[in-house]
């Protein structure tokens, strides 16, 4: 009987200890914040559930949850189908495949802060090249810092811009991985283009597929740094996602208490629509 060597898991432990240290302590500083209130001088008073049935009944909160929701799914619905159409596009071979990698993956070695400023000088009604040409050239009467509609079609180009090239890389990869003889029969029985795509491309990258649902899911639930440096929540309250209003709470009004609970139930539906992509996306692997 093959015995196993347990010692490699040594080598793995600090690794897990700096990982547990740097997510345990602050969500437990989180957790005893959501269910206290302090008014100073590090003085606390037990509030228990209280801040997070204020949070859930609040009619703000369901507002910036609704624009999240909103957001991400406009995101899905772009970036997904448009980055399976871009890796279809990509040469699979020759000279032109590391360049158009390099240039995929160039937008996301850009630190979100700079992409925010970025689009912000580029989509100024006066200043702005992109503002410029709408307004003057076209023109259309855009202006994001006036009109939410706007706004919002800049936030999410922006990051359609930004994060669509994780979508190609990902879906490029399983597109390599398939073997030829898989192409070679198919043009054998001869197959049409959308039937080699429908049963053997497509299949081939559902894995890949539900690695970039769930991250970018999870990263554009959860964005925060460019649309806040683009816009700032506005104009109004327009753009003004959950990730911004918690950081108003928290640190715009200081009230740790509420900003606690809402972080933590923030945390919890994250956690629990990313469990429900996954569930559904590999229902037919587990069957």
């Amino acid at each position: 009987m093959r015995t196993e060597n347990q010692k490699a898991w040594f080598f793995v432990l600090p690794v897990l200890a700096l990982v547990a240290f740097n997510a345990l302590v602050p969500m437990m500083t989180v957790v005893n914040y959501s269910v206290q209130e302090t008014f100073g001088n590090n003085q606390f008073f037990w509030e228990g559930l209280g801040w997070f049935e204020q949070i859930l009944r609040s009619d703000r909160f369901q507002a910036a949850l609704g624009r999240q929701f909103l957001f991400t799914t406009l995101i899905l619905m772009i970036e997904v189908p448009l980055g399976i159409i871009v890796a279809l596009s990509m040469p699979r071979k020759g000279f032109w495949v590391p360049v158009c990698l390099v240039l995929m993956a160039l937008p996301m070695l850009i630190p979100w802060n700079v992409v925010g400023s970025m689009w912000n000088i580029f989509t100024l009604p006066k200043i702005g090249l992109l503002g410029y040409f709408l307004n003057d050239v076209l023109g259309i009467n855009y202006d994001m810092t006036q009109q939410p509609l706007s706004a919002w079609i800049t936030i999410v180009v922006m990051d359609v811009w930004h994060w669509t090239s994780l979508v190609v890389l990902l879906c490029y990869a399983g597109l390599v991985s398939i073997p030829d003889a898989y192409y070679q029969a198919a043009k054998i029985d001869g197959a049409s283009p959308w039937s080699v795509f429908r049963y053997i491309q497509l299949p081939k990258m559902k894995t890949v597929l539900t690695i970039a649902v769930l991250l970018r899911f999870m990263d554009s639930f959860n964005i925060y740094t460019e649309p806040f440096v683009l816009t700032g929540g506005g104009p109004g309250n327009s753009t003004t996602l959950l990730s911004i209003d918690l950081m108003k709470i928290a640190l715009g009004q200081f009230d740790l208490g509420p900003a606690a609970a809402m972080s933590l139930i923030y945390f919890a539906i994250t956690l629990l629509v990313s469990w429900v992509f996954y569930t559904l996306m590999t229902k037919d692997d587990a069957q």
